[in-house]
């Protein structure tokens, strides 16, 4: 159960909302004469234009916004961040292009941008907003106040933007105790949206009472983030299977519930790329009865083709069986899977977690600041 207030226990009808959301793509630039997917935007050389690799995250936003356009909420601010700017303004790292995205996703809705998070400019764009409109704010993360956690910064926006109230539906910023997440709650009536409900209740579940047989396959390259939630998780799953770099770097154990990749593709140099056919096939075979699955870590070096046969052969099982309860998180899983799915449609999983730190810090049980701070049924 989600024990916080969402978007459908309170009254959102003529009210301007807040919304933080988690408009943190990925951006690839491409060059003159390349083919061009719309939206772009002109980086400040002028000589590239910035486009988005994968709107994941943003069509994982809609559902939020469109409940509170239908039901009928004044005016949607949303707000989000993009990179790393560290505190100061980047114009490659605008959310002009993500604007310019959900316009297209959102047709016949006013979709507007304005290239400050406060002060009179925000004011005026929202004014100047029609009913049922949508105005995205610039990135947060361009002043250092965000992740300062600041308070007044949190006001600044608040005050500029007029909002009645604030709704989180950024579950992967969730785990960071920053402005748009924690301070923001202690100056409006706060609640969650419908993608972080979503994800924070299926995480919850999967952690707490999973259908069984249980396999929780992890990969990836660092122990250090992946030893929590081996721990977590040993005493819940009926199997844990280690692949991926971890398994390459010689990662041991010797509980019977943990099954270790044994053999490797290799380059040239003898690199250890992608798990082998041996430890792909064994994968499988444990698989075949599973009832819930929980995928965090790509088992190769997905970004080479050559060393993605067995990622894609897990990620095809998996989407192809709609029997399994099938939870991908971490962002290079989401991200190879979503790429994935965008070659082959008929792949369907019970959840692609928009969340990598945040779903772990979860599943490992840690507190997360950005959704303490909403408020409780």
């Amino acid at each position: 159960m989600f024990s916080k207030k969402t978007v459908r226990d309170v009254d959102v009808e003529d009210k301007i909302i807040l919304v933080r959301t988690d408009y943190n793509v990925p951006l690839v630039s491409i060059e003159a004469g390349e083919l061009e997917r719309d939206p772009v935007v002109v980086n400040p050389a002028g000589d590239q234009k910035q486009q988005i690799a994968s709107d994941l995250r943003i069509q994982a936003s809609l559902p939020t916004i469109k409940y509170l356009l239908e039901h009928k909420a004044a005016k949607i601010i949303l707000m989000s961040h993009l990179g790393r700017p560290g505190g100061q303004r980047d114009k490659t790292l605008s959310l002009r292009v993500v604007a310019e995205k959900l316009a297209e996703l959102l047709p016949g809705v006013a979709v507007n941008f304005v290239d400050e998070v406060s002060g009179p400019e925000v004011e005026m764009a929202v004014e100047d907003l029609p009913d049922g409109g949508i105005l995205l704010l610039e990135n947060l993360r361009f002043s250092p106040e965000e992740e300062a956690n600041s308070e007044e910064y949190a006001r600044e926006i608040v005050d500029s933007t007029h909002a009645e109230l604030f709704v989180q539906d950024g579950f992967a910023v969730v785990h960071r105790a920053h402005a748009s997440t924690d301070a923001i709650t202690h100056i409006l009536p706060s609640v969650a949206g419908l993608l972080l409900e979503k994800e924070v209740k299926t995480l919850t579940e999967v952690a707490e009472a999973p259908e069984h047989p249980f396999v929780v396959i992890i990969g990836g390259a660092k122990v250090s983030d992946k030893q929590p939630l081996i721990d977590k998780f040993l005493s819940i799953a009926d199997a844990i299977y280690v692949g991926g770099k971890i398994a390459a770097d010689g990662y041991q154990s010797d509980d019977a519930k943990i099954i270790v990749a044994e053999d490797f593709d290799e380059d040239s140099t003898g690199a250890k790329l992608d798990i082998g056919p041996v430890a792909t096939a064994k994968l499988v075979e444990l698989l075949q009865p599973a009832e819930t699955v929980l995928w965090n870590g790509v088992l190769g070096k997905v970004e080479d083709t050559a060393y993605a046969t067995s990622s894609t052969i897990v990620a095809k099982l998996l989407g192809e069986n709609q029997g399994i309860t099938s939870i991908i998180c971490g962002g290079d899983t989401a991200g190879f899977v979503e790429n994935l799915s965008a070659d082959e449609p008929n792949l369907h999983f019970s959840l692609v977690s928009t969340g990598g730190g945040a779903a772990l810090e979860l599943l490992s049980g840690q507190a997360l600041p950005g959704v303490d701070g909403l408020e409780d049924l």
